[in-house]
């Protein structure tokens, strides 16, 4: 590792891996739009995506993402600034939609596709969304919502829809009449996706003049902590994290237009958008977008495909794959980087994922406010599992009191962060955006420590810390030791109120071993953990709540046991 000290005498440090630049030009590019351009030219040949057995190349994503531009801008009159959004998996359809709206000039409301309806009214409605692109299963709950919002234009695709004759016909079919996917819906005033492409092609598209301080995405919050709220980032923002991640994965040695990255998470939620979809327009990668990631059969089907090159994916996704019985039958010969993030990579995961592949996971760090990503384990030998690592260049990152003041070496305090990703605020919050920064600081919420030699690491979430007698206990912490417990396929841990201690440590299993039982737990946590972090409580489950991208939630826990509690009093 390069050691550099900081300038302008600040009291923190900056570590680079060897062979990476200190900073970036997030300037590099006018607009994402340029980025794009040189990216359909550069790697014109190059397959861009593929989905259930179809690719298309960079120039193909070039003509149809230039058509959808030219029907969004000639036939719905969509302005630049207008709100798009997309509510869609991870087929072809959402990287032409994408692309076609930000040439367009429109900024993309990136959408759930499994938000209910009373959720999407938020969404739509806050972001003041004129357009959306929906996938047909989806329709029947925006019927539900669309007078209620501001959308004046729907745009509806069906999971086939560029998969080609004849599978285009057979997939919609199963998915719509065999697999009854698709719940009947009336929005008469609605145009299909391939009637949009084919009215795009009939007038040429005008470039836009777009400027990197544009808008170019609301990215909403996951709203596990309280109301779902817009971050707006721009396409400078997006731009820095793209050549941030450009310079850090050259040591990886996969030259451009060379890789094969997996898109297992959606490419509408912020981590997957800029590591996978926008990342390729400066690499050249192919992405395999793989649409529904729980199906694990079909997913190492997908795998043995290809001689992947990168994979991107969250703790719960890679324990499910160490777990199928199957995924021997994958090749990682070709595997040069495996990304963490969204959630603790739990150590006994990181494990045995090096174990199975020859390649150790190397775990970041962001927030949708960051574009997202903040730090990284270096991929040059460097990684420290159970940390994320160090900035990326251009970012800084320092641990801070409650005071505001910075914290020392080795002390637990809130991680804030600056640099050219993070956002510009919440929109139309200008509170909320007040309250989140420090000066040119972006306050993250989230409690680390920073070792001597410049590597940080989640404690946790302010708000999920628990206070056993006087005493902060970390659920990361207590998840990662039970984690390592044989028998144990996942685990939740939360602090419940209790009169004596102020709370105790409640821990929620999904067992790999029927047999597993909590005093084997108790046992195991007893000799990895001091005596007031082990759990009190032990319930087993058969499943744990999580996001949309497979992230484990404490909060449905903690809110069912207030229920109990209010119940029992």
């Amino acid at each position: 590792m390069e050691t550099q000290q900081t300038i302008n005498s600040r009291p923190w440090l900056r570590f680079y891996p060897k062979g990476v630049p200190h900073d970036i030009n997030p300037d590099a590019y006018p607009s994402l739009a340029a980025m794009m351009d040189e990216a359909f030219t550069r790697f014109a040949d190059r397959p861009a995506y593929s989905c259930m057995g179809k690719e298309i190349t960079f120039a193909e994503v070039d003509q149809l993402s230039r058509k959808f531009a030219s029907f969004l801008q000639n036939d719905l009159k969509l302005q630049k600034g207008d709100r798009i959004a997309i509510q869609m998996p991870n087929t072809l359809q959402y990287p032409v939609a994408m692309f076609g709206a930000l040439r367009a000039g429109l900024a993309v409301v990136n959408t759930n596709p499994l938000y209910t309806p009373r959720e999407m009214q938020h969404q739509f409605k806050d972001s003041g969304t004129k357009a959306i692109v929906i996938l047909s299963n989806f329709a029947s709950n925006l019927e539900k919502i669309l007078p209620r919002t501001d959308i004046e234009h729907v745009v509806i695709t069906s999971l086939g829809d560029l998969l080609g004759f004849p599978k285009k016909q057979l997939v919609n079919a199963v998915v719509k009449y065999v697999k009854k996917l698709v719940p009947p819906y009336s929005l008469p005033d609605a145009i299909s996706f391939s009637d949009a492409l084919t009215r795009g092609s009939k007038q040429p598209f005008k470039p836009v003049t777009i400027k990197n301080a544009d808008l170019a995405f609301i990215q909403y919050t996951g709203g596990t902590t309280g109301v779902s709220k817009g971050a707006m980032l721009t396409h400078r923002n997006l731009i820095a994290n793209v050549e941030c991640q450009h310079v850090w994965m050259k040591p990886g040695g996969v030259p451009d237009g060379n890789g094969i990255i997996v898109a297992a998470l959606p490419l509408y939620h912020v981590y997957a958008l800029t590591t996978n979809a926008l990342a390729a327009l400066k690499s050249g990668a192919m992405n395999l977008l793989i649409t529904n990631p729980r199906d694990l059969n079909a997913f190492i089907d997908d795998l043995k495909k290809y001689k992947i090159t990168a994979f991107t994916g969250v703790n719960t996704l890679y324990n499910g794959l160490l777990n199928h019985p199957r995924i021997g039958e994958v090749d990682f010969s070709h595997l040069s980087v495996t990304s963490a993030g969204g959630m603790a990579l739990q150590t006994a995961v990181a494990e045995r994922w090096t174990k199975l592949t020859g390649n150790t996971p190397c775990e970041g760090y962001g927030l949708t406010e960051t574009s997202p990503v903040l730090s990284s384990n270096p991929i040059d030998g460097s990684v420290r599992v159970g940390t994320i690592g160090v900035p990326w260049p251009s970012t800084d990152l320092k641990i801070i009191r409650e005071d505001g003041t910075d914290a020392a070496i080795g002390e637990a305090g809130e991680i804030v962060a600056r640099g050219p990703q993070v956002f510009s605020g919440y929109y139309n919050r200008p509170d909320e955006s007040a309250a989140s920064m420090l000066g040119d600081w972006f306050k993250t919420g989230d409690v680390g420590i920073v070792s001597e030699d410049g590597f940080f690491k989640i404690v946790d979430r302010k708000k999920d810390m628990i206070l056993v007698s006087g005493f902060n206990v970390y659920p990361n912490e207590i998840e990662d030791v039970v984690a390592q417990c044989p028998g144990v396929l996942e685990v939740a841990c939360i602090g419940v109120p209790d009169p004596k201690s102020t709370e105790v440590v409640k821990i929620f299993v999904v067992r790999k071993d029927p047999a597993l039982t909590p005093e084997t737990i108790k046992a195991y946590c007893r000799e990895n953990l001091t005596p007031y972090k082990v759990p009190r409580l032990i319930e087993f489950r058969d499943e744990l709540p999580k996001s949309n991208v497979g992230k484990i939630l404490r909060r449905p826990l903690r809110d069912e046991e207030l229920e109990k509690q209010k119940k029992t009093a």
